[in-house]
């Protein structure tokens, strides 16, 4: 979801540039940023397909969240946690590796702030998500932080659209050893991991904004309707 989001604001942005790049006005044209959004999206859309296929031929490991526990204790996966600061903080595994493959866009050019602007209006009073762009240093740090390229590696994010682009990246690095947390930490229930810290549960720590409030809602309606039955 927030892959599909963050395109879709970008390939927004790159039409109102064509558009205004049209303008009588050659003060409003801007090519260069226009090309350089579009390549952007398209890189975005192909490691996502890239994943795809590196998990239907089972060069990639696809994992459910019921079996992830198993699979650190048992077979020496480390878990890579790829989200952003702010769901991280939320609630996250004991133990494991966090390395964001979004960070968020503090640009305050006049582009940056419109598509700021339109994110707010549409995604992030809804959702709590700040705008992002992409970290330019993810593969290093996890270089850095995971030297051993033979290691093996359970990489996941909330939903698991963020942590297919991530997969992509580390194997195209040479990181082979892969594992995919499949539908992501939104679908972890209680007890599938040994042990998480955080205020939240893990399943809804993607969740903020207006949304959180009627998660909070409909989580008292729920724990009301327990107790009278």
């Amino acid at each position: 979801m927030a892959i599909q989001l963050t395109n879709h604001l970008r390939n927004t942005s790159t039409l109102n540039l064509k558009t205004t790049s049209s303008h009588p006005n050659p003060c409003l044209s801007n090519t260069r940023r226009t090309r350089t959004i579009r390549v952007y999206a398209v890189s975005s859309s192909t490691s996502s397909n890239n994943a795809r296929q590196l998990i239907q031929s089972g060069a990639v490991r696809p994992v459910r969240s019921s079996e992830a526990g198993a699979l650190i204790g048992e077979e020496g996966f480390v878990l890579l946690d790829i989200r952003p600061v702010w769901e991280r903080e939320k609630a996250h595994v004991t133990g494991s590796l966090h390395v964001p493959l979004f960070v968020e866009d503090k640009d305050n050019g006049p582009l940056t702030l419109l598509k700021k602007w339109v994110h707010f209006g549409y995604i992030g009073l809804w959702t709590g998500q700040y705008f992002t762009t992409l970290n330019p240093d993810f593969f290093e740090t996890v270089e850095e932080t995971v030297p051993d390229k033979s290691t093996k590696l359970l990489v996941a994010c909330g939903e698991g659209l963020r942590s297919m682009m991530a997969v992509s990246k580390l194997y195209e690095g040479g990181y082979k050893n892969l594992g995919w947390l499949a539908g992501g930490f939104n679908r972890a229930k209680d007890g599938d991991f040994r042990a998480v810290e955080g205020s939240e549960k893990l399943e809804y720590a993607t969740i903020g904004g207006v949304s959180y409030i009627f998660l909070q809602l409909l989580i008292f309606l729920r724990a009301l309707g327990n107790n009278t039955s």
